[in-house]
């Protein structure tokens, strides 16, 4: 799911092992929205060349793309999901 918070557009995953995840919802290599891509594990997959990101780490782990995304915590309270809008891993976007 894709989300626009402030000036930010950021993609919450429910991954695998049943946590949320929020990252910068665009390929740091081809611009292309990240939410449209396919969760395995803790990673997403970009649709359009196949790089994938670490939803922890926002670590790119595999090519074209070579540089991280950001990546922004997530808390759940009462049953709604919060997104910080200060990156967890300094990447800036």
């Amino acid at each position: 799911m894709s989300v626009d918070l402030d000036d930010l557009t950021i993609a919450v995953v429910h991954a695998d092992d049943d946590t949320f995840y929020a990252i910068y919802d665009e390929c740091s290599h081809a611009s292309v929205p990240l939410s449209d891509g396919e969760v395995d594990g803790c990673t997403l997959e970009c649709w359009l060349h196949g790089s994938r990101f670490d939803l922890r780490s926002g670590k790119p782990s595999g090519l074209p793309a070579t540089e991280p995304v950001p990546v922004y915590p997530v808390e759940i309270r009462d049953g709604d999901v919060y997104v910080s809008l200060t990156a967890s891993n300094g990447v800036t976007r």
